[in-house]
C-alpha cells in the first residue's frame, strides 16, 4: 500500500513532469516562426509552393505566409524594400547579381556538399566576391530563351518553317510572308528587355564581354541593332510591343501571341505553363533557336528562391529552402510547374513529364537543347546572367533602342548613349 508521503511524492512527481511538459511545449511552441514569402509566378509556381510549405510546416512546426504579386512588383519595387530594410524573409526573384549582397547565406544550415553537388553549376550566380563559397539560391527552376510559333498561321499561308540551324533572317522572311498572306499587322513580337534582345544579338555575333568587362556596342551588336530597329520600321514587329513602353520598363508580348496579332513570339521557357492552359484556338509549339555567325544565341537564366540575410528566423528559412532543393520535392516542383530542373543529379537521371501534354513535353525538350547550343556556342549568355548589374543592362538597351524605333534619337546616338549609361552603371 502507498503511504501518504509515498503518494504525496508520486503526486507532486506527476505534476511537475506536466508543468515541466507544458513549459517545454510552450517554448517550442514560442519558437515556431510565421515567414512572410513574396512571390511571383508564371504559371502555378506559387500554389505549388503553398503545397509543399504546408507539408514542410507540418513537419517542422513553422508555417509560411506567401504572398504571390506580379513580376513587375520583384522587378521594380522588391529590391528597393530590400535595400531599405523592409524585407519579406523568403522571396522567388530573377535578379539574382542585384539580390547577391542582400541574401542569407545557408552554409551554416545545409548539407553543403549535397548542394555543391546538385546544384553548383548555378550557386556562382549568386556569390558577390571572389573566392566566396557561400550558398544563397535554390534554383526553383533553370529558363532559356527561345521562340513560340502560331503553327495554325503558318499552315493557313502556306509557308514552310525554316529547319532547324536557319537564321533569325531565315525566318523573317518566313515571318512576312505569313504576315503578307494572312493580312496581319505583324510577324513577329519580343519581350520588351535585352534579356530577350540578347539571344539573337549573340547569333550576329555580339560578344557583351571582354575579359571580364562589359561590353555592348560592338559589330555584332550595332548590327542586330539595326535589323531590329528595321524590323519595325517595315511592320514585321509590332507598335504595341517595344515602342509602346517607355525608359527602362519591362512589357511582356505575350498577349500579342496569345490574341493573333504576331505568328512569333519571342519569349522563354517559362511561358509553357501559361500557353499550354490558354491557348485553345490554334496550334501552337516551341522552335529551335535560331543561329547565325556568332553561333546559336540564347539566354540562360531562370528564378531563384532565397531568403533575407536579415531576418530573425535564418533557421526556419533556410529549412525551408533546403526543403524545397531535396531531390523529391525538386522533381515534384518541376513536374507540377512544367519548369526545367536545376538540380543536376535530376538533370543526368531524366524527369518523366509525361503527365504533361505533348507540347509542353516537346517545349522542353527543344529549350533545354537550346541552353546546350548557347552554352556551346554562346558561352558570353552564362557569363551575362551572372553578372552583378546585369538587369542595369536589360533596361538601358530597351530605353535607347525604342527611342531610335520612334525617330526619338538617330541609332548612332542611341548607340553612344548604351556605351555611355554602361560606363556610369559600371562606375557605380
Amino acid at each position: 500500500m502507498l503511504t501518504t508521503n509515498k503518494f504525496n511524492r508520486l503526486f507532486y512527481t506527476f505534476f511537475l513532469a506536466i508543468f515541466i511538459f507544458a513549459i517545454f511545449f510552450g517554448l517550442n511552441k514560442a519558437k515556431a516562426a510565421e515567414l512572410k514569402f513574396i512571390c511571383y509566378q508564371d504559371g502555378n509556381e506559387c500554389q505549388v509552393f503553398e503545397e509543399l510549405a504546408t507539408k514542410w510546416g507540418a513537419s517542422s512546426g513553422h508555417s509560411i505566409n506567401i504572398e504571390t504579386v506580379g513580376y513587375e512588383v520583384i522587378r521594380e519595387q522588391l529590391l528597393t524594400q530590400v535595400e531599405g530594410g523592409e524585407s519579406p524573409d523568403l522571396f522567388r526573384i530573377t535578379d539574382l547579381g542585384g539580390f547577391a549582397p542582400h541574401l542569407l547565406d545557408l552554409t551554416p544550415y545545409v548539407d553543403a556538399d549535397y548542394w555543391e553537388e546538385n546544384y553548383g553549376a548555378v550557386l556562382p550566380w549568386t556569390r558577390v566576391t571572389p573566392g566566396d563559397q557561400g550558398i544563397y539560391n535554390w534554383p526553383t527552376q533553370l529558363s532559356v530563351t527561345g521562340p513560340y510559333v502560331n503553327v495554325t498561321m503558318f499552315e493557313d499561308a502556306g509557308v514552310d518553317m525554316p529547319e532547324e540551324g536557319s537564321s533569325w533572317d531565315d525566318w523573317a522572311d518566313a515571318l512576312r510572308e505569313v504576315k503578307s498572306a494572312l493580312g496581319l499587322t505583324a510577324g513577329l513580337a519580343m519581350d520588351r528587355t535585352a534579356h530577350r534582345w540578347a539571344g539573337p544579338a549573340f547569333s550576329y555575333g555580339a560578344k557583351f564581354e571582354k575579359d571580364g568587362v562589359p561590353i555592348l556596342v560592338d559589330e555584332g551588336f550595332r548590327t542586330f541593332a539595326e535589323i531590329f530597329v528595321g524590323w519595325h520600321k517595315e511592320g514585321l514587329m509590332p507598335a504595341e510591343g517595344w515602342p509602346a513602353g517607355a525608359g527602362t520598363a519591362y512589357r511582356n508580348a505575350a498577349p500579342l501571341f496569345l490574341d493573333g496579332t504576331v505568328a512569333m513570339h519571342m519569349s522563354g521557357s517559362w511561358m509553357l505553363g501559361n500557353y499550354d492552359k490558354n491557348i485553345t484556338d490554334f496550334e501552337w509549339k516551341v522552335v529551335p533557336i535560331p543561329c547565325g555567325i556568332g553561333g546559336c544565341g540564347a539566354m540562360p537564366g531562370g528564378a531563384a528562391l532565397s531568403g533575407w540575410k536579415g531576418t530573425k528566423h535564418p533557421e526556419a528559412v533556410a529549412s525551408f529552402i533546403d526543403f524545397m532543393a531535396q531531390t523529391e520535392n525538386a522533381e515534384y516542383f518541376a513536374v507540377q510547374t512544367n519548369n526545367v530542373t536545376g538540380h543536376a543529379g535530376l538533370q543526368k537521371s531524366g524527369i518523366d513529364y509525361s503527365g504533361s501534354s505533348p507540347v509542353v513535353a516537346q517545349g522542353l525538350a527543344i529549350f533545354a537543347a537550346n541552353a546546350g547550343k548557347a552554352a556551346e556556342s554562346a558561352p558570353q549568355a552564362y557569363w551575362f546572367q551572372g553578372y552583378p548589374k546585369n538587369f542595369a543592362i536589360y533596361g538601358i538597351v530597351p530605353d535607347y533602342i525604342t527611342k531610335a524605333i520612334t525617330g526619338e534619337m538617330s541609332l548612332d546616338d542611341a548607340l553612344a548613349a548604351i556605351d555611355a549609361d554602361l560606363a556610369a552603371k559600371i562606375a557605380e
